[in-house]
């Protein structure tokens, strides 16, 4: 166990959280640090292999994960998914609404079938999941949902209308659950991750947009996926305890920079 995984140790201790799209990028980071707080975590993807890899992986660093291999674009798969997740370990705590489906169209290229599963994946994925999980999560138990954003609903770039509508209606989404399940003191937060290099933006990017993006960036780099896990982490976390119905941008400052 690393110095960090000490640190980590115990602040999700007993603790249940599904994560969606947790086979890659931000999602399986996402896993792998709750692992090593204390949870068991459920790895949600559609492709079994990158599901039995994620549970691998935790597995052989001595955490707990359950392979959730559901389609959380209908609200049936969501369900059976939180549902299935929560009868088979007897709770509940900790949803994170991560994933996701891209395309960047330009205007005139916007196709009906792009929208369409867009839509079904990365918004309405996460009315289902706040749905399923209100059934489920206990009252006044630190429980805790966060759905993952994106910059891009603060300040879009070109060929981006339907991911950055998608990405805004998340932060609306977010604040109003916050109120819907306040009273049961279940608290849903979002973060706004700047692009990071992953498996699924890599066929956005290229060194040089790689390095105008670091320019305009106030502390000069890239984020990582394990930048994105820690603030969701915290936020799932009793450390955050007084704070819900907010949007956590974790960009390096490049949507505050004039830069």
């Amino acid at each position: 166990m690393t110095t960090e995984d000490q640190a980590l140790s115990g602040l999700l201790t007993g603790r249940v959280a599904l994560i969606t799209g947790a086979g890659h990028g931000i999602g399986r980071a996402t896993a792998r640090r709750m692992a090593a707080m204390g949870a068991i975590v459920g790895i949600n993807d559609l492709k079994p292999e990158f599901v039995d890899a994620a549970v691998a992986e935790i597995e052989a660093a001595g955490g707990k994960a359950i392979g959730v291999t559901q389609n959380v674009a209908s609200r049936d798969g969501m369900r059976a998914a939180v549902l299935g997740l929560a009868e088979k370990t007897g709770r509940f705590d900790i949803l994170v609404n991560n994933a996701a489906w891209v395309r960047y169209q330009a205007l005139p290229d916007i196709a009906p079938e792009t929208v369409d599963r867009m839509l079904e994946i990365g918004f309405k994925s996460v009315i289902w999941g706040i749905q399923a999980a209100g059934e489920v999560m206990r009252d006044h138990q630190g429980c805790s949902i966060v759905n993952v954003a994106s910059t891009a609903g603060l300040r879009s770039t070109p060929s981006s209308i339907v991911y950055s509508g998608i990405k805004s209606a998340v932060m609306g989404i977010t604040r109003a659950a916050a109120i819907d399940l306040g009273g049961r003191g279940i608290r849903v937060n979002a973060i706004a991750p700047s692009a990071v290099p992953t498996e699924g933006t890599a066929k956005h990017r290229t060194e040089e947009k790689d390095q105008r993006r670091i320019a305009r960036t106030p502390l000069g780099r890239l984020g990582t996926v394990e930048d994105i896990a820690k603030a969701i982490c915290f936020l799932a976390t009793d450390q955050a305890s007084f704070v819900t119905g907010q949007v956590l941008a974790v960009d390096g400052g490049i949507t505050t920079s004039t830069l």
